[in-house]
C-alpha cells in the first residue's frame, strides 16, 4: 500500500503511519489486494484527506466501512462514484437534506463538493474486500482514523462532529467536547432511518454551529450531473 499523506496531514498525523500497527496493516492490505479486489482502488484510499486539507476541515461526518460492491467506493464516506447508483443510507440522506434544508435530491452520490468545503468524510476503516463488509476491521485502520480524530478536535478553530449510529457514537471520547460542537443521531441506514435519522436536521444544525462562530455555512446542495 502506497502511504502519500497530504503534507498538511502529514505535520499532524505523519508519526502514525512509522508505527508498528501501520506496518503491519500496509502488509496486510498488500496481501489482501494480491488475492481479492479491495475497495477503493489504492489511489483512492486516503482521498477524504487529499480533498479535505487540515487547517480547512470545518466539519467531521464520519463512517464506518467503505462501501464494498464494484465501482462504489471512492475514498469519501458515504459518497459514490458519479456513475454509481446511490445506495439506501444516501438515499436516505438526501431526503434527509432536502427536508431540512430545502435541497434538490441530486442525480449522483458523488459528494466531492462538500468535501472541497472543508467537510471531512472520513471512515473509520479505509479499505474493505469486495462484497465482504467489515472484512478489514481490527486491522490497524481504527487506529490510524482515531489519530486523525483526536488531531481535528484539537484544531484551534472549532469543528462540528457529525457521529451517525452507535459505532459513529462510540469515538465520543476522542472528541473535546467543551471546545467542539458533536451532533448525534441515529444512522441513516434504512434499518435505523425511521428511528430518529429522519427528523434530526443534521445540516441545519451544522450551519448554524458555523455561523455562531463567525464562519460560513455549507452549501450542501450537491449538483446533478449530466
Amino acid at each position: 500500500m502506497e502511504i502519500s499523506l497530504p503534507a498538511s496531514w502529514q505535520a499532524v498525523i505523519g508519526d502514525e503511519v512509522n508505527k508498528p500497527y501501520f506496518e503491519r496493516l500496509r502488509q496486510f492490505v498488500d496481501e489482501e489486494r494480491q488475492k481479492h479486489a479491495v475497495f477503493p482502488p489504492e489511489p483512492d484510499v486516503f482521498n477524504a484527506l487529499k480533498l479535505t486539507p487540515y487547517e480547512n476541515v470545518r466539519v467531521l461526518i464520519l463512517g464506518q466501512d467503505p462501501y464494498h460492491d464494484d465501482g462504489q467506493a471512492h475514498g469519501l464516506a458515504f459518497s459514490v462514484q458519479p456513475d454509481v447508483k446511490k445506495p439506501p443510507s444516501l438515499v436516505n440522506i438526501f431526503k434527509e437534506l432536502r427536508d431540512d434544508l430545502g435541497c434538490a435530491i441530486p442525480n449522483n452520490g458523488y459528494l466531492t463538493p462538500w468535501a472541497e468545503q472543508g467537510v471531512l468524510l472520513l471512515n473509520a476503516v479505509l479499505t474493505v474486500r469486495a462484497h465482504t463488509p467489515n472484512s478489514h476491521r481490527n486491522k490497524g485502520w481504527e487506529e490510524f482514523t482515531d489519530a486523525v480524530i483526536r488531531a481535528v478536535s484539537a484544531k484551534d478553530d472549532s469543528v462540528v462532529f457529525v457521529l451517525w449510529g452507535g459505532f459513529a457514537q462510540k469515538k465520543l471520547s476522542l472528541i473535546d467536547g467543551e471546545r467542539n460542537t458533536v451532533i448525534q443521531s441515529a444512522h441513516p441506514s434504512p434499518l435505523s432511518a425511521r428511528n430518529g435519522f429522519f427528523g434530526s436536521r443534521p445540516f441545519s444544525k451544522i450551519n448554524d454551529a458555523l455561523k455562531a462562530g463567525g464562519r460560513p455555512p455549507i452549501d450542501w446542495q450537491i449538483p446533478d450531473r449530466q
